[in-house]
């Protein structure tokens, strides 16, 4: 999956979302992720829902014959057309403390002596995290877990009623396996193209397993975090990648925005973007990342007037770097990835392989954002162990032909990628668009 996250604080009403679907459509991207569009609690977070059963006002045009709902049906209309899936958050560990079935089912919610239990998370770091906006379920100990799980299973066909056929499932380790194996069962039964993946960010790779052995088809990874020289990321995605598919990202709607962190370089942003996509099986990429937004987007208070003006334009470069995953299979799969030596501590040399035929890639990535380094590799095949000839598809300035020895300089930021030319076909990647004509290959 190549996923395009359109927050809908920034997107504004469903009637305005079309350009943003078609810009995420040209940048080749196949799935577009929503942040929640249910009523609000009184703190106005779009992840504190009131109403699971009604879309928030704020999305939805005023004076037109369209019903919420049916505006809604319209949008996701408009991404089919465009070859869009569309994915939403679905949130069933809490719902907002002013929701109503907090008096209405009192037995569906975890609680601190009389009063309902805020929900909260404990990160990486040990510090506890509270929401005192937010009502947490109870799908341990509910003595009413039955109709607590009927309510979810509800909440999931409301959605796919609207046209949604993808689930990011938040803070999916928060809830027992079994509450997500029989949703995910009971779903498919009736939608059997329907996808869950599981936001699994901050919870251990015992959690993680465990999550995602519950049915689910991707993970989310942390790959955004490594600063390429640790071994913990590689150890991480050596312990799940036999048993689902994991999503990377350069930056997301909880994290800082990449061009504010990184001082406003697009050398780090083309970096990261292509580390990420080519890492692991699936990426995504919130709105505002391809023009360089600085202004971290916002629960609560992000507004369409926060649209800001364009600092760079880069969806002709993420346009190419999926091309590339589009076209190789081994970037669409979470084949064995291997650190290799290399005598410029500058950069990071990966070799990626499949566990289902001769794919081979290698990824040489000048880690330093701001300074070029010296690449040399003296046989490009055997470094990479490839029986076959290694093809050049790197997104900027690819050779025709792979010098023995090869020596570049690599630009500030800059990834150079070889392939073993295997080429998978746009019936066997299942998406609805063109792809660009295959490069001939020079031996």
């Amino acid at each position: 999956m190549k996923i395009y996250n359109l927050f809908p604080r920034l997107a504004g009403q469903f009637k305005d979302w079309t350009p943003h679907l078609e810009r995420a459509s040209r940048m080749g991207f196949d799935w577009v992720f929503v942040n929640p569009i249910q009523v609000l609690g009184q703190s106005r977070s779009l992840y504190s829902i009131a109403d699971h059963f009604a879309i928030n006002a704020t999305f939805v045009a005023p004076g037109t014959d369209r019903s919420p709902e049916e505006q809604v049906r319209a949008m996701v209309a408009e991404a089919d057309r465009l070859g869009l899936g569309m994915m939403i958050d679905l949130v069933i560990n809490h719902c907002a403390k002013d929701s109503r079935l907090v008096h209405e089912h009192p037995d569906w919610f975890v609680r601190d002596g009389d009063a309902v239990a805020s929900a909260f998370c404990v990160e990486s770091d040990g510090n506890r995290v509270v929401w005192h906006d937010l009502a947490q379920f109870d799908h341990r100990d509910s003595p009413d877990r039955a109709g607590l799980l009927a309510y979810c299973v509800k909440m999931v066909e409301y959605l796919i009623d609207l046209g949604f056929r993808g689930f990011r499932c938040d803070a999916a380790y928060q809830i027992p396996r079994p509450v997500w194996e029989h949703l995910i069962t009971h779903i498919r039964k009736a939608h059997p193209d329907v996808i869950f993946v599981a936001e699994t960010l901050g919870c251990s790779p015992e959690q993680t397993r465990e999550t995602a052995a519950a049915g689910f088809d991707a993970i989310f990874n942390s790959s955004k975090w490594w600063d390429f020289e640790g071994g913990w990321l590689l150890e991480q995605y050596e312990q799940t990648r036999r048993l689902v598919p994991s999503i990377s990202f350069p930056e997301s709607h909880d994290t800082e925005r990449l061009f504010h962190e990184s001082g406003g370089n697009p050398n780090a942003m083309k970096q990261r973007y292509l580390f990420a996509a080519l890492f692991s099986a699936g990426i995504m990429s919130p709105i505002g990342f391809e023009h360089g937004f600085r202004r971290r987007l916002d629960v609560v208070n992000t507004r369409p007037e926060d649209w800001e003006g364009t600092n760079l334009d880069l969806t002709d470069f993420i346009a190419e770097v999926n091309r590339i995953k589009d076209r190789f299979p081994v970037f669409q799969q979470e084949g064995p990835i291997e650190r290799l030596h290399h005598s410029n501590p500058a950069i990071l040399l990966l070799r990626k392989g499949s566990d289902t035929g001769r794919d081979t890639a290698l990824l040489a990535l000048n880690k330093d954002p701001w300074n070029h380094q010296h690449l040399r590799i003296d046989d490009i095949c055997q470094v990479a162990r490839a029986a076959d000839p290694m093809l050049d598809v790197s997104p900027e300035s690819p050779l025709d032909r792979l010098p023995t020895p090869f020596e570049l300089e690599l630009g500030p930021g800059m990834g150079r990628v070889w392939v073993t030319p295997a080429v998978r076909t746009d019936s066997e990647s299942g998406s609805a668009r063109r792809r660009s004509e295959d490069r001939t290959q020079v031996a």
